[in-house]
């Protein structure tokens, strides 16, 4: 039998949940205004960070809200930094790098930690910690489908004491930010390997001669601050000693990196489906259409309604995925997490849906954030492995599971 019942959060897990509801409603939201003026001044190609993004990152730290995400650092339990997480998913521009906790640099943070020398912790690691750079994770390719990584054709070849990288890359996340100091590469090091012993990660300086960011990639027209790039590599040649982890680790290191990211990623989309909700709500009060307020109609009440399901059954999978991380480790969640990658979205999306309907033209407009953050939303059904890879995996583990009861008769004699 499954134990659902989830443990309760620590006196400071409580305390930080706190802190972070404050940060979010005393500096976070009143701070959007400044940094789309910034945004929209500096134009889809200007990709340079708003001041107020550092001026956050200096509040939040003074808070003690910093590098939450990784428990070594913050002591949280995956599944006492998921509410705090959730939190910053109301303002995902500026609240999870505010916090030190924004992707991609969260899972390079996790690589780092768990298989970097001492070296590449020193020299990366720190000042990723400490917020004084950014970083990429540059494994998804235009030419092959990277949701199976064993795919992957940029070659790293050895070359004496150096890596030789030939390849192309695309959906490199904050490779277009000033501060990315870094990008962590996948690529192949032996085609005649066993099949997930062919990729190895390598640590690659943004600035090593071959790397070319060659453009930014908009998420249904909207330009994110931080871009998702191309970036080629002709011929790119770092040290042996770059490699993350060991050659031929690539495949296992990536599920080890993406386990975690995804679960993370989720939990801010749960954020954002609450700030689609209390948004829906305060224009369903607020607005009078056919003699009264949009509250007063039964369709606009049913989807009020049908919203808070979605999102109280999406967090409740998402927080046991959470538990058995922390309790039976990554691979132990594997299908849960799987199965909250493909839940959470779905909600957010739906409700982001819905509160876009009830907003009327100004839903589709850049007046509310509900616009931007239905295009992300909709993106994340695709990125860290789309709906259908992970449906896939969930479908084997239950045609593999055997019933606790023998199904009995399937027609009537």
């Amino acid at each position: 039998m499954t134990d659902y019942e989830l443990p309760a959060p620590s006196a400071r897990a409580r305390e930080l949940y706190d802190t972070m509801l404050a940060f979010v409603r005393e500096e976070v939201l009143p701070a959007e205004g400044d940094y789309l003026a910034h945004r929209r001044a500096a134009g889809p190609d200007g990709h340079e960070v708003p001041p107020v993004v550092e001026e956050l990152k200096r509040k939040a730290r003074e808070r003690g809200l910093w590098n939450l995400f990784l428990p070594a650092e913050s002591g949280l339990t995956q599944l006492e930094y998921a509410p705090i997480a959730e939190l910053s998913g109301w303002s995902l521009d500026l609240a999870p790098e505010a916090i030190n906790c924004a992707a991609p640099d969260t899972g390079n943070m996790e690589l780092l930690h768990l298989l970097g020398t001492e070296q590449q912790k020193k020299e990366w690691l720190e000042p990723l910690l400490d917020g004084q750079i950014r970083s990429t994770f540059a494994m998804t390719e235009p030419d092959v489908a990277s949701s199976d990584a064993t795919n992957i054709g940029t070659r790293i070849e050895r070359d004496g004491d150096e890596y030789v990288i030939t390849g192309r890359k695309w959906w490199s996340s904050g490779a277009m930010d000033p501060r990315c100091a870094v990008l962590i590469t996948m690529g192949k090091t032996d085609p005649s390997a066993p099949t997930h012993r062919q990729q190895t990660m390598v640590i690659v300086p943004r600035d090593t001669p071959g790397v070319t960011v060659v453009r930014d990639y908009p998420v249904m027209g909207h330009h994110d601050q931080h871009g998702h790039a191309q970036v080629r590599f002709d011929g790119v040649r770092v040290p042996v000693t770059n490699v993350l982890g060991e050659e031929g680790g690539g495949f296992a290191a990536a599920q080890a990196r993406l386990g975690p990211g995804r679960i993370h990623h989720c939990m801010r989309a749960l954020g954002a489906a609450e700030r689609a909700l209390a948004l829906l709500v305060a224009r369903a009060r607020d607005r009078v259409a056919f003699g009264g307020p949009l509250a007063g109609q039964g369709v606009v009440q049913q989807q009020v309604a049908e919203s808070r399901l979605e999102i109280e059954q999406a967090r409740l999978l998402c927080h046991h995925a959470c538990h058995v991380i922390d309790t039976q480790g990554n691979k132990a969640a594997r299908n849960l997490v799987a199965m909250a990658k493909v839940a959470v979205p779905r909600a957010a999306t739906r409700v982001i849906d819905r509160a876009i309907q009830v907003h009327g033209g100004a839903g589709v407009t850049d007046v509310t954030p509900l616009a931007a953050m239905y295009g992300w939303h909709r993106a994340m059904r695709l990125f860290d492995g789309p709906d259908e890879v992970h449906l896939r995996s969930v479908a084997r583990a239950e045609l593999r599971r055997e019933p606790l009861l023998p199904p009995g008769r399937v027609a009537v004699d």
